[in-house]
């Protein structure tokens, strides 16, 4: 007996150790985790640091956690290389990705409209549009233009187009008809959103099968998405989305600053800021901060430029007219060098950032801003110039030229009182006491006087 109850103990605690096993590793397992809808901000144009946070946050360690990954967008569009990196994470991604252009009053324009594409569902909210997709050329060299033959070719076609363009439009068109594909969306209209810039509102999008769905807010979007069949990963899937909690994941600090850096109005001022800091601390060296701050902020600027299409004759004109404003200030062209130079500097910062680029265009207020600001130290500099080469005020060059009165006069001597101060002076001429003399020469302490309206 007492061997039957030493066993009946003992297979006890050997099944309390694996309940105990097995009931902590149910707690270990994040069984609800999976049961949630990410949701991804992009709002602005997209450009490098929009893509890594959207590639980092659909991969496969972040999408073990979800059954459905929302990115909620608002953007006028972006760089190529910037979309085709969020297009290549979308296709690769094992969970299904809806792009939900958002709030209403939301465009999906130009990337956008491809982003849109690539996802496995489309969705739009009231009031939204897309479209808009040509893309444009950044950097084309006027002094090398296509040769004749081309000319000639593009003439007998009707085509007014250059090849290059002709190119990058044919390319972009193939890619947007092979993401039309793999969805199963209109891609007739998606050409011509390529070739003619066509962009359609929420309502037609949907009346076209450009999108999917037409929701009112994430929820209502989850709710009509719920029980389709999609393609993810080129395998298909049915969707089980109706009560999924939402989880937004921001971009984090790190994501923000570099997209404020990479904002075109930002990258221009921490460029003038570099430039205006390195050129004081040559021209005062030992202040240490301004060439300090002038360094760091052109650094953090050309890092940014990096990213973006800017046209490099127009950053020419910029640095061009800075160094002119400058040169009046040291050489003294009375102003032609000045007026040139703020005319440069306009002229750069307006070629600088193309304006056709979406979301990449440089501000006018900040062009306005920068260049008065430039003229302003320009005068601020000017003056300074002219104060140094005034006339000395003080000391033994301040008295020449002076007027004074004699206090007392005798035998070609006398005392006079100039600028509050009695001093000794000397005159071939009679002075009598009260006359008005003027100072023409100093010996010592004497000074050599002649009265007023004597020659």
């Amino acid at each position: 007996m007492m061997h039957v109850r030493v066993a009946a103990i003992f297979v006890n605690l050997c099944l309390g150790a694996v309940g105990a096993a097995l009931s902590g590793f149910a707690l270990t397992v994040p069984a609800a985790a999976a049961e949630r809808a990410i949701v991804l901000e992009i709002d602005g144009a997209i450009g490098p640091p929009v893509a890594d946070y959207i590639a980092r946050e659909l991969g496969p360690a972040r999408a073990a956690d979800a059954r459905l990954i929302i990115l909620r967008m608002n953007t006028p569009g972006g760089l190529d290389t910037s979309m085709r990196r969020i297009i290549s994470a979308i296709l690769a991604s094992p969970v299904p990705v809806a792009t939900y252009v958002a709030p209403n009053g939301a465009r999906a324009a130009s990337a956008g409209t491809y982003i849109a594409y690539a996802s496995a569902i489309a969705a739009m909210a009231p009031g939204t549009n897309i479209g808009a997709a040509t893309p444009v050329q950044f950097g084309g060299n006027p002094l090398f233009p296509s040769d004749q033959k081309s000319q000639k070719d593009e003439k007998k076609s009707g085509d007014s187009a250059d090849t290059e363009t002709r190119k990058i439009v044919n390319d972009a068109t193939a890619y947007i008809r092979s993401l039309a594909a793999v969805s199963g969306r209109n891609a007739d209209w998606a050409t011509e959103a390529v070739r003619s810039a066509a962009s359609l509102p929420a309502a037609e999008a949907l009346t076209l099968h450009v999108i999917d769905v037409i929701a009112d807010d994430v929820p209502d979007l989850l709710r009509k998405i719920d029980g389709r069949e999609v393609t993810v990963a080129g395998k298909p899937q049915r969707l089980a989305t109706a009560g999924l909690d939402i989880v937004t994941h921001p971009p984090d600090w790190r994501t923000e600053l570099l997209m404020l850096i990479t904002n075109p109005n930002v990258a221009f001022i921490l460029m003038l800021l570099g430039v205006y800091g390195l050129i004081f601390e040559f021209l005062s060296p030992g202040a240490v901060a301004p060439g300090l701050i002038g360094a760091i902020s052109l650094l953090v600027a050309l890092y940014a430029l990096a990213f973006m299409p800017i046209n490099y004759v127009g950053a020419a004109l910029v640095l061009l007219g800075v160094a002119l404003m400058i040169a009046e200030v040291h050489i003294g062209a009375f102003g032609a060098l000045g007026v040139g130079g703020i005319a440069a500097f306009v002229i750069g910062a307006l070629m600088m950032f193309p304006s056709e680029t979406p979301g990449f265009a440089l501000s006018g207020s900040v062009i306005t801003g920068a260049a008065l600001g430039s003229a302003a130290l320009l005068l601020l500099a000017l003056a300074a110039v002219l104060r140094r080469r005034r006339p000395v005020v003080t000391g033994h060059e301040a008295l020449i030229g002076a007027e004074g009165e004699t206090v007392s006069w005798q035998d070609g001597e006398g005392r006079v009182r100039v600028q509050g101060e009695i001093w000794l002076a000397r005159s071939e001429a009679a002075l009598p006491a009260g006359s008005r003399v003027k100072i023409v020469g100093r010996d010592g302490l004497v000074l050599r006087v002649e009265g007023v309206g004597s020659m």
